[in-house]
């Protein structure tokens, strides 16, 4: 067995080279992908990224404490004083806006907008199941708009 990385700085290129050789070819899945989110990489330039605080998918645990039975998963996304709650199931997805009133919240996948919808009063918002593949919520309540980062629900 050879010694890895190569001493020599010839021999070290030649292996980084036969490596993106073999590389084989870039799915047109992949590529569209890639190509979608870049091209919206400062759309959203003046929006303020919401983090993901909670996901259920890497604490279960805390999750079944919190919610009832139904949710596949359950996320937490905070920008300041906005929070956004998602609850996937089966049917859809459920979630709830704050500060509360009456507000926006869209989901965009990497073949564009998906849905587009209203909050009531309360905050609370439903929409249809997602497809399979990145999703990236956009909310507007009380004067703040934000961004999700992007995150795969399935």
């Amino acid at each position: 067995m050879e010694q890895w990385p190569p001493a020599a700085d010839d021999a070290l290129l030649a292996e980084l080279g036969a490596a993106l050789l073999d590389s084989g070819p870039v799915s047109e899945e992949f590529l569209n992908t890639a190509l979608a989110a870049f091209s919206w990489r400062a759309v959203d330039a003046e929006l303020a990224l919401a983090e993901l605080i909670f996901d259920s998918a890497c604490d279960r645990e805390s999750a079944g404490l919190l919610r009832s039975g139904g949710t596949d998963r359950t996320l937490t996304f905070r920008s300041g004083e906005v929070v956004i709650e998602i609850e996937v199931t089966a049917t859809g997805i459920v979630g709830q806006l704050s500060p509360i009133g009456l507000g926006r919240v869209s989901a965009r996948t990497t073949a564009g907008r998906y849905e587009n919808v209203p909050t009531d009063s309360m905050g609370y918002f439903s929409m249809d199941s997602l497809p399979a593949g990145p999703v990236q919520f956009r909310a507007r309540t009380g004067g703040h708009t934000v961004v999700t980062s992007w995150v795969s629900l399935r």
